[in-house]
């Protein structure tokens, strides 16, 4: 976390994650133009955002858009600050953007562990259960298939798509219907995107939730940090997250 700690410290770059969560997927010179400073400057700037992994920069065509990550700032709270809490709002950076047109949300992570198992993570019912709200998948994983997130006690579907690019163990490509209550179903289909890189001996995972409506509700993407969090912590521990956000929705049995 000493990245995270001080990129934070200097209030320039407080500054840019803060016009990033403003107005999330800008260029350098849309960023520069904030700022009494050189394109050079905010560059640097951005560049020890990205080391911290507070910042992920994607190529659109010609441009490379700056998007502001949640995830390492999860990983602050669930470390310094959720033991002290009792309770906690699952969308700590859940946005809503008044926009006109589609929004996307980038969340970037590290994990200690093989693109197979983190795959394998991702795929089978009974360890989504374990970091994912207590919801395990179900699906045959071929391209064009049908997936549901339920919880493992029965009843309706609470999530459910169609598997529209399936590649392991290093990309799935999914449409996505929430189902959890009226202002969720709402929000229509949107699309998530895994991405699994190996780095050394651990993996970067990138997932891309897009296709978000302008007014969608900030419930439909706000839970990422808290689930790749615990996905993280669970490869790498064995235990899933204990802050009291991630137990009112998991199973108490933590078998592995």
């Amino acid at each position: 976390m000493d990245p995270v700690f001080k990129a934070l410290a200097d209030p320039t770059r407080r500054a840019l994650l803060d016009e990033l969560f403003a107005r999330d997927g800008q260029t350098l010179a849309a960023l520069t133009a904030q700022h009494d400073m050189t394109r050079i400057a905010v560059a640097k700037h951005l560049k020890i955002l990205e080391e911290a992994g507070l910042v992920v920069a994607r190529r659109r065509g010609r441009e490379k858009l700056h998007f502001l990550n949640a995830v390492p700032i999860r990983l602050v709270h669930d470390r310094w600050v959720g033991k002290y809490t009792e309770q906690w709002a699952a969308g700590l950076v859940g946005l809503k953007r008044e926009l006109e047109e589609e929004m996307e949300r980038v969340f970037e992570i590290y994990i200690r562990t093989t693109p197979e198992r983190l795959w394998e993570a991702i795929t089978d019912p009974e360890i989504r259960t374990k970091y994912h709200f207590g919801l395990a998948v179900e699906s045959d994983w071929s391209p064009g298939s049908d997936y549901r997130q339920s919880h493992p006690d029965g009843g309706r579907p609470i999530i459910e798509g169609v598997n529209l690019v399936v590649e392991p163990p290093h990309r799935l490509v999914q449409s996505m219907r929430a189902l959890w209550g009226p202002d969720a179903e709402a929000a229509g289909t949107t699309r998530v995107t895994w991405e699994i890189e190996p780095v050394g001996d651990s993996c970067r995972l990138t997932v891309v939730h897009d296709q978000l409506p302008a007014d969608v509700p900030p419930e439909i993407y706000g839970g990422w940090p808290m689930v790749l969090s615990g996905l993280k912590t669970w490869l790498e521990t064995g235990e899933p997250l204990t802050t009291p956000g991630s137990l009112m929705y998991t199973p108490t049995n933590d078998d592995a």
